[in-house]
């Protein structure tokens, strides 16, 4: 990160929380369901499917676990309701995790169970290397009862290679992305082209392993190095996907879909919107840039 980069990030939680607000709008779909579902039924309509992820992580109380479990429950009955082409994304630590094993995997199952009864899909989001391992336990339990669970490994995670092999032999449903915690050097690669190196690698031994890929990536290299594989291991339009974040780089994805690729669109929603859009700016600082803007008045 250059130093300019730096001091944006660092100047990030000066800023008043209206005017973060103001451009994570096109980054954060809103603070209720009902403004998530309408974001959907747009990309749906664009060819695109998604998947609906209620912002909030490291619940320390049952009672915010359950009522991140009803929520859940009721993106579900939405889903199918109104007929949309979308899955959800789950974060552990929101369910539990940090409280009690038995208590998470409890809550897990209700909601991957209320999904199999709709038919529909749930992946397990992966957070910081301090539950990574837990993650895989849990993940692991849930496959051996339920189809309709899939998991994300993080590209620039050491472990991820032996996670991959490990997960590749059951014919698990991966996301694979780059990562985005800030892990210490001997667990995590710094380099950013040993990460794109190793995401293509994880790809190519995941998919080669007969699992499906949600390609998680808006960066057009690891594209390009995806869309590649792809061609050289003559795939057919199930057995992958590209995934993005919402409102980042639209042209990269109608660009994808307008080739017949499978395209889904994490869409964020929920009162935590804050934390989420600043771990986005930590990520991409540019994007701090539309804020200075708006909070100086610049053009």
């Amino acid at each position: 990160m250059s130093i300019l980069n730096r001091c944006i990030v660092s100047f990030m939680p000066l800023v008043p929380k209206p005017i973060v607000r103001l451009v994570s709008k096109r980054y954060v779909a809103g603070s209720t369901l009902a403004e998530a579902i309408e974001t959907v039924k747009s990309l749906n309509s664009q060819g695109m499917c998604a998947t609906m992820d209620l912002l909030g992580e490291s619940s320390h109380d049952k009672e915010s676990c359950n009522m991140a479990v009803n929520e859940y429950l009721n993106v579900l009955e939405a889903i199918d309701k109104e007929k949309l082409d979308c899955n959800i994304s789950i974060k552990l630590t929101q369910l539990g995790l940090l409280i009690d094993h038995d208590l998470c995997y409890e809550n897990i199952s209700k909601i991957v169970a209320k999904a199999a009864s709709v038919n529909n899909f749930v992946r397990v989001d992966m957070e910081d290397s301090s539950v990574t391992d837990q993650t895989i336990d849990l993940f692991l339990k849930l496959k051996k009862e339920y189809d309709n669970v899939g998991i994300v490994i993080q590209a620039y995670m050491r472990q991820s290679l032996s996670d991959v092999r490990k997960l590749s032999s059951i014919k698990s449903n991966f996301r694979l992305c780059k990562g985005i915690y800030d892990e210490p050097r001997k667990i995590a690669y710094k380099d950013p082209q040993i990460v794109n190196d190793n995401f293509a690698y994880l790809i190519r031994v995941a998919l080669q392993a007969g699992s499906y890929v949600g390609i998680a990536t808006h960066d057009e290299k690891v594209v390009w190095q995806s869309l590649k594989l792809i061609d050289e291991l003559d795939l057919e339009r199930n057995q992958y996907e590209f995934q993005m974040l919402l409102g980042v780089d639209p042209e990269l994805r109608s660009i994808l879909v307008n080739d017949n690729h499978r395209l889904r669109v994490y869409v964020p929603y929920g009162k935590e919107w804050y934390a989420y859009s600043m771990r986005r700016l930590k990520e991409n600082p540019k994007i701090a840039i539309y804020i200075i803007r708006a909070l100086f008045g610049l053009r």
